[in-house]
């Protein structure tokens, strides 16, 4: 575990390669797990303010899930998370033509209709951050399915801490990235 401002972040992050494959996972992140994606209380209030410019893209059976569930929920473990629909598929996911499952949010955001892009959780997967009170968890969660992310992350030579460079600046800023790339340079060197 390496320390870099208020985040212990496993090796594994730095150690392990990950590229997401997702023409082989089809999007599994977004209907495998215990409950829907873990958000922020500001993350719930832009989605529901948000809501009108994706809600054209869910299937009518996800729309009816946010008017009987509302825009997030409390889960079993008393956390904040999207709901489901048939207690497995996010409710803000699609499937597109070509049968893989998209986030309506990400949709909107690119197509310039939000600012918000996604639930950082889902943005930062497959590393999951445990906020304690005076420090974060940053780790490294090994599913079955991400092998196709795992197997074309090592075929790339890609660090996992590359890969999620975006969502890990986002988390915690440019400076803290900085930081963690000279962590991975002294890691990466003892191998």
């Amino acid at each position: 575990m390496i320390e870099i401002g208020r985040a212990i972040v496993s090796r594994d992050v730095f150690e392990k390669h990950f590229l997401c494959d997702i023409l082989k996972c089809k999007g599994a992140c977004c209907i495998e797990g215990d409950s829907g994606a873990p958000l922020t209380d500001e993350e719930a209030i832009l989605i529901e303010e948000d809501y009108h410019t994706f809600e054209d893209l869910l299937p009518e059976k996800h729309k009816r899930e946010v008017e009987k569930q509302g825009y997030s929920v409390i889960d079993s473990d008393g956390d904040l998370v999207t709901p489901l629909v048939d207690d497995r598929q996010c409710v803000y996911s699609y499937y597109n033509k070509q049968g893989i499952l998209k986030c309506a949010i990400e949709k909107a955001h690119f197509e310039g209709k939000t600012k918000f892009r996604k639930p950082l959780s889902c943005h930062l997967f497959p590393i999951r951050i445990t906020e304690y009170k005076r420090f974060d968890a940053v780790n490294y969660q090994e599913l079955d399915i991400c092998k196709p992310g795992r197997k074309c992350g090592a075929s790339e030579k890609l660090p996992l801490y590359k890969f999620l460079k975006e969502p890990l600046t986002a988390k915690y800023g440019a400076e803290w990235y900085k930081e963690l790339e000279i962590a991975a340079d002294y890691i990466l060197s003892e191998k």
